[in-house]
């Protein structure tokens, strides 16, 4: 008689939160003539799964509304909402799924790898950021640089290539 083995296996059950626009920050910095110019996104929404402790199990889909493009001057904000730039009315959405999450080399900062998707063309990137727990979820911050005609955005013109990202984002339960 064959012996019975019984392999019991457990649940990990890692916290689930959900990104929130209210106090998240998404702004970026962009050479134009050789000047640099700024602006931000809102319309924030997503799902994280988190736990400092597992993160193996942790990922994070989230996307911003290209629409909400802000640089403070409404004429400029028109022309990066039309086709040539984030064309808003075929593409909606700005979206970041993480593939994995590492610890890095200093202590409190953390490693996320993932795929970003601007115009529906999806680059791998990667950058360090942090995650503090607040009273009911966390805050995670991070900065990272992309070439905007890897995405389609700009054609020829007289801003940079290289834009930073620089990332504040809430979650709570």
């Amino acid at each position: 008689m064959l012996p019975l083995l019984i392999v019991i296996t457990g649940h990990l059950a890692i916290a689930q939160y959900k990104a929130i626009d209210n106090g998240s920050s998404i702004q970026f910095k962009i050479k134009n003539f050789g000047i640099n110019t700024g602006g931000s996104f809102t319309g924030l929404q997503g799902n994280i799964n988190f736990d400092i402790n597992h993160l193996d199990a942790a990922n994070f889909d989230v996307s911003i509304d290209a629409n909400t493009v802000n640089t403070d001057n409404e004429m400029r904000d028109n022309h990066l909402r039309a086709d040539t730039y984030f064309d808003v009315k075929n593409y909606p959405r700005i979206r970041f799924v993480s593939t994995k999450i590492t610890t890095a080399n200093k202590p409190g900062v953390l490693f996320i790898f993932g795929k970003l998707t601007i115009k529906n063309q999806t680059r791998d990137i990667s950058f360090p950021f942090m995650a503090t727990a607040t009273n009911d979820g966390y805050l995670f911050k991070g900065v990272f640089n992309i070439d905007r005609k890897d995405f389609g955005v700009g054609g020829t013109s007289v801003i940079s290539n290289n834009l930073e990202v620089d990332l504040s984002i809430m979650a709570s339960r």
